[in-house]
């Protein structure tokens, strides 16, 4: 059988993407190299943030915008909650990338934020220990996204729709004849299709580097822990970003939701390929730097260890995602390069992936996401 559309891996954007896909009514296959539900990926965790006031660039803001209304969308057509609004606090210095960037964004689009002073913080939040040169800001839009139910939902979504699912598929390689991509399997099987859509995670590296395009995959650890108190519990203290000097990165964490405080270090970690993460811990190595930053910041909340894992991070060059056509095969779409900042894009980033495969096109403006900025001159 010849697909309209073939998905290669089936994490958070490729799943939404497979979803959406089968809804338009094209024939579509999706394959994943792992088991349904693994967590070998970026797609899990528990607990994944999700925010407006986009640091990072504000040109994001409007796919957060319509990602924010396509997580309720599936919410009400599932039945499901998957987007709960907690609010976020922001802490660094006045000239932290957190807390100049947020502001940024926040103005250009006209997003609700609020600026408070250390003391501000302190009266809010007394059990945080805030530096007297930090301030703050409070997002009340922020949320939580639960990934884990967010996959399978999409996964059941793109088989409802009559999307074709294959788990512990991997692909050797693709070609195309001119007319059809085929997608060789690593049982010897193969997949044709008329558009090719590959979210891959850190596997996308090897498809990257033929275009010159360099992404770096991190070994970063999330770390659960059993507070000494309730003053960290959903409800009582939001999810959190703390750009703090000595710190060896940004750390970020959540409130407790019933499996403990979450905390980790934003994009910190050693490099490796994406078939040599290591998934033992390390607690001298992986949690005791986590426990040292969140008694600085949050004393109790850090007070028994539970659990942690590895979280691949596919670093660009410049952390900015890479959705774009190929530009040898405008069919083939590339998805990846996430960065460690992806998931809360999901649903915005399957519409687009779609678009781009079945249309050529797509409506919101990608540019500052294509494979050729990595080609152009650097600027003066």
């Amino acid at each position: 059988m010849r697909y309209d559309v073939a998905v290669i891996g089936l994490g958070a954007m490729g799943s939404a993407a497979l979803a959406e896909s089968a809804r338009r009514g094209a024939r579509a296959i999706g394959l994943e190299q792992f088991a349904r539900g693994h967590d070998l990926g970026s797609s899990s965790g528990k607990s994944r943030m999700i925010r407006k006031a986009y640091f990072e660039d504000p040109a994001y803001v409007p796919l957060l915008l319509r990602a924010y209304e396509q997580w309720r969308e599936l919410e009400r057509a599932t039945g499901t909650s998957l987007l709960r609004i907690t609010g976020l606090l922001m802490v660094g210095q006045a000239t932290a990338e957190v807390i100049t960037g947020a502001c940024r964004a926040a103005r250009e689009h006209h997003l609700a934020l609020e600026s408070l002073s250390a003391p501000q913080i302190r009266a809010r939040y007394p059990m945080l220990k805030v530096l007297d040169d930090e301030v703050g800001v409070y997002e009340p839009d922020g949320g939580v996204l639960d990934p884990e139910k967010a996959v399978e939902i999409y996964l059941e979504q793109a088989a409802n729709a009559g999307a074709h699912l294959r788990f512990e598929t991997g692909m050797a390689n693709w070609q195309y004849d001119g007319e059809t991509f085929i997608v060789q399997l690593r049982d010897g099987t193969e997949v044709r299709s008329g558009a090719l859509i590959l979210s891959l995670g850190p596997w996308l590296q090897d498809e990257l580097a033929k275009l010159g395009i360099a992404i770096r995959i991190q070994r970063n650890v999330q770390a659960w822990f059993t507070p000494s108190a309730n003053d960290y519990l959903a409800g009582r203290f939001p999810p959190f970003l703390l750009d703090r000097t000595g710190l060896p990165a940004p750390l970020y964490g959540f409130p407790d939701f019933g499996d403990g405080v979450k905390a980790a270090f934003h994009s910190h970690g050693e490099l490796s390929a994406p078939d040599a993460v290591v998934r033992e811990i390390d607690c001298a190595r992986d949690i005791e730097p986590i426990v040292r930053a969140m008694d600085q910041w949050m004393p109790g909340a850090a007070n028994t260890f539970r659990a942690a894992k590895p979280c691949p991070y596919s670093l660009t060059p410049d952390g900015h995602f890479v959705v774009d056509r190929h530009p040898e095969h405008p069919r083939l779409v590339l998805c990846g390069g996430f960065s460690g900042h992806g998931f809360k894009f999901a649903p915005v980033i399957g519409e687009i992936a779609t678009d781009l495969a079945l249309e050529g096109q797509t409506s919101p403006d990608i540019e500052f996401l294509s494979v050729r900025r990595f080609s152009k001159p650097a600027e003066r």
